[in-house]
């Protein structure tokens, strides 16, 4: 395989047989050919194959000197890893110069998710007008927060996923994994304003969710709509969908949800990912029980 095609035919292998999301499959463009930059630029070497690990060593080294996150650069790194272990798949390379390595130690990052009230506060908000982009900007948020899906998933819910009867919707998730997502009757009485407005728009898509001028809308647009509204009525540093995802899975555990059933409403592959939202459950935990308890120091 030649070196210029070593690349196309790595993010051809994680698109189409490796079913990886759009925005993994740039992302891993993006950090390979910012080493095959490095190495062109550095060692003058544009034989990826003939890589060795003190290279890779470096162009770690430069990232830290950047001050790019010890986070960013794990992650560079292990889009380097999956391209290094397609090579030795196909036979290209008999040794990953990357077998050795350990990623950087990152601390530990709690998101704390958005409150009730802050949720309440924007579909109040949504709900003061009545227009096209009000009421499918409502019901994006109602969806992320009361069945915690994917930006990805939202984007792609197509007319004929939508069960209104059953109050299910069916969304493709990460592999092309199917699951339905049940929603509660005000998002289906929400869901129904927006289905009435949408017939007026001119557009021969059939997703769901599309602009005023109909078409589809894209990963830019929805974290846009997200953070502009909460930024109205939260302080926090990050306001995005996956924050309501992140306080869809908080608020289900605090409230005594079992880790199993969230872990299938989230569409998680095994528990390792969904344990991730129980920190903010145990803090709960633990505020409840010194508020509870006889025996606490506020009792005595």
């Amino acid at each position: 395989m030649k070196k210029e095609i070593m690349i196309p035919a790595f993010i051809e292998y994680v698109a189409l047989e490796k079913n990886y999301s759009q925005h993994t499959v740039t992302a891993y463009k993006k950090d390979l050919m910012s080493f095959k930059y490095f190495c062109e630029s550095h060692y003058a070497q544009n034989e990826l194959v003939t890589v060795q690990y003190p290279q890779i060593r470096s162009w770690i080294v430069s990232m830290v000197d950047q001050g790019i996150s010890n986070r960013s650069i794990n992650r560079k790194i292990s889009s380097l890893r999956s391209f290094y272990e397609f090579l030795q798949k196909t036979k290209q390379i008999d040794f990953n110069p990357l077998t050795k390595h350990k990623a950087l130690k990152v601390a530990k990052r709690v998101q704390n998710p958005f409150s009730e009230s802050e949720i309440n506060q924007v579909i109040e908000l949504l709900a003061q007008k009545n227009d096209f982009d009000s009421v499918r900007n409502k019901l994006m948020v109602e969806l992320f927060y009361t069945t915690g899906i994917r930006r990805s998933e939202l984007i792609h819910i197509r007319l004929g996923s939508v069960h209104l009867s059953d109050k299910l919707i069916k969304v493709l998730g990460k592999r092309n994994k199917e699951r339905f997502v049940s929603i509660l009757p005000s998002v289906v009485k929400t869901l129904t304003e927006y289905l009435a407005l949408r017939k007026e728009v001119a557009t021969t898509l059939d997703f769901l969710f599309i602009t005023n001028k109909g078409n589809k809308i894209y990963e830019t647009l929805v974290y846009r709509v997200i953070n502009s509204y909460f930024s109205e009525v939260s302080t926090k540093e990050k306001k995005s969908p996956h924050l309501l995802r992140h306080s869809f899975a908080t608020h289900l555990l605090n409230e005594g949800a079992d880790l199993n059933s969230v872990k299938e409403l989230l569409g998680h592959a095994s528990l390792a990912s969904t344990q991730v939202y129980t920190h903010n459950s145990i803090a709960e935990m633990k505020k409840v029980y010194n508020q509870a308890h006889p025996r606490s120091r506020k009792k005595e």
